[in-house]
């Protein structure tokens, strides 16, 4: 007699994973949650076993849980968590957020809509690579623009003939020129001259003439500020000179590499290939999409993956 198939949907944590096993009915006939630990992942691997599954639905196609499923001989199929809020309403309309139940929605959606769902192939070494430097920079982008942010609020209560005098707040000649002159009181030291000399040994290459950003400090509005204000604002200024060059330094080893990674993957030549990709933007592509072509057989299934794809509702 032909055993009866069984789907099993996991809702992962960095903490817990929730476990629904599904039977060809739909009947829910294991539930539990596990830590996320060697142990939990043992767990789970026995019971998948005990209850002879094959293929487990996740909303996340990478991490320790999708390695340990798949090194020990699961099929695992991504369901994103779009996708997951979507096929919640088939259930209720309530649409709460529940572990326990989305875990027994992605094994549901398994069963009931075995066709839509592409079985994740591993990635290779240079891609799970590729990702985590892709995915780095662009932490180290959002923390570069927050300190970017905090410097221009700090220059314009302590310092704002400092903001618009280069061309961008965070390029080196403007860092530079932060460190040398942090305050209002410092920069009170420059003249044409003094400013030409530094411009000049710090490698200046804009159109601003001496003259025209002396102008510009001058014509700034100012609260007077001094004594232990401003000397406050100067260590807040420095300091956050300093971390914002240490990041622009770090995201500029990091694309350096993520180059090399790219020029040495092999579909690094096919995603470069395309209209205006660049280095990270090709990097980016290749790294998201993997290297699973099934996950996006058209250009319309990418594109919707992306967040890009015309949404329409019709009554």
């Amino acid at each position: 007699m032909e055993a009866t198939p069984t789907y099993a949907g996991i809702d992962w944590s960095w903490q817990y994973h929730a476990l629904c096993i599904v039977n060809g009915d739909g009947k829910r006939v294991k539930e539990i949650t596990v830590t996320h630990s060697r142990a939990g992942l043992t767990k789970i691997t026995s019971l998948l076993r005990s209850h002879q599954v094959e293929r487990v639905g996740i909303e996340r196609g990478d991490g320790p849980v999708v390695e340990h499923l798949i090194r020990d001989g699961f099929e695992v199929v991504v369901i994103s968590a779009r996708q997951v809020k979507s096929l919640r309403a088939r259930y209720g309309s309530a649409g709460n957020k529940d572990d326990r139940f989305d875990a027994f929605v992605l094994a549901d959606a398994l069963r009931t809509d075995p066709h839509r769902w592409a079985v994740v192939r591993p990635d290779s070494d240079a891609t799970r690579a590729l990702r985590a430097m892709v995915r780095a920079r662009q932490d180290l982008v959002g923390h570069r623009i927050a300190v970017h942010n905090q410097l221009l609020a700090t220059l314009q209560h302590h310092f704002p003939g400092a903001i618009g005098l280069f061309h961008q707040l965070d390029i080196p000649i403007s860092l530079a020129f932060l460190r040398r002159f942090p305050s209002e009181a410092k920069a009170a030291w420059l003249s044409p001259t003094r400013l030409t000399h530094w411009l000049d040994a710090n490698g200046y290459s804009g159109r601003a003439t001496p003259a025209d950003l002396i102008t510009h400090l001058h014509e700034a509005a100012t609260g007077h500020i001094s004594g232990a204000v401003s000397d406050a604002g100067e260590l807040i200024v420095l300091s956050l000179v300093d971390l914002l060059t240490s990041l622009r330094q770090r995201q500029s080893a990091l694309e350096a590499r993520i180059k090399e990674a790219l020029l040495a993957h092999p579909d690094g030549p096919i995603v470069q290939s395309f209209p205006r990709s660049g280095v990270v933007r090709a990097a980016s592509l290749l790294a998201e999409i993997g290297d699973c072509r099934a996950r996006f057989p058209d250009a319309q299934s990418l594109a919707a993956a992306a967040g890009v794809a015309p949404s329409t509702r019709q009554s």
